[in-house]
């Protein structure tokens, strides 16, 4: 912490690895120095940058941009979890995703992080009352990216979505933290209750590609999920499951399989 006179200021990490990133890019490609300049040199921290990239992505005809950023800039405002959370994200996607190779990635091009960070918005207008609002997002970010999140879902910190096409995330589903999973994951309900009716993901939990997560079951934390499993009954802690239905083929293999990404069976 440097102190300016009777000012503080607190170094920020991430946003100092983001910025000098940014300006790398656009030595080497300056073409893209209008987009790097507005998306995230021109602001003074990450939530400033990811509250003009989400706001400029998700406008329409029907909502312009300024109003968007409004109510992103009061979320960040009002719930500091939306902050830390973005950035355990950040991190999550960094660290896991062999593909990300710099941090403004995820903010700039990968749509996992970005339907993610949209989706934190339509929780926290879930939670303040203003469900339409949220319905919005929900859409937006359904027809931007292709995944679909209940903005009343439950949703940790620290999760990676790669690829996050053909994502679906169920009402009263509930993600736990560190949680990584692939393309075309669905954590849905088995008919038409309406009571608590979607998946329970605990924690460190690996979903791999094309899993189909049904009903109001627990899915214990650091278990795995094989690619193209559907999943009808609970999962023990630090189990591996796969198959249709799904069933346990032996131990998670490692203490955090969200994290290693290792889906060998």
């Amino acid at each position: 912490m440097t102190k300016l006179g009777t000012q503080f200021t607190t170094f920020d990490p991430v946003w100092a690895q983001v910025t000098e990133e940014a300006q790398a890019a656009i030595r080497d490609e300056p073409l893209l120095g209008g987009l790097i300049h507005s998306g995230i040199l021109h602001h003074p921290s990450l939530e400033r940058a990811l509250s003009y990239r989400m706001s400029m992505k998700l406008a329409s005809s029907e909502m312009p941009d300024q109003l968007i950023r409004e109510f992103i800039d009061e979320a960040f405002a009002q719930d500091p979890e939306i902050e830390a959370a973005a950035r355990a994200d950040l991190v999550a996607v960094y660290e896991r995703d062999p593909a990300c190779h710099r941090m403004i990635q995820p903010i700039l091009y990968f749509k996992g992080y970005q339907a993610i960070q949209a989706y934190r918005t339509a929780h926290w207008l879930w939670r303040q009352g203003r469900r339409d609002m949220a319905y919005f997002i929900q859409m937006r970010v359904s027809e931007l990216f292709g995944v679909d999140i209940h903005p009343a879902a439950r949703v940790g910190k620290g999760i990676m979505i790669d690829h996050a096409h053909s994502i679906v995330i169920g009402e009263t589903a509930v993600v736990g933290d560190n949680v990584s999973m692939l393309h075309s994951v669905t954590l849905g309900g088995t008919g038409k209750e309406d009571d608590d009716r979607h998946p329970k993901i605990g924690d460190g939990v690996l979903i791999g590609a094309g899993a189909k997560v049904l009903g109001n079951i627990r899915v214990g934390n650091c278990s795995r999920i094989a690619a193209g499993s559907v999943v009808l009954e609970e999962v023990p802690a630090c189990t591996t499951v796969a198959g249709v239905p799904a069933k346990i083929v032996g131990e998670a293999g490692c203490s955090q399989p969200s994290v290693t990404m290792d889906q060998c069976i």
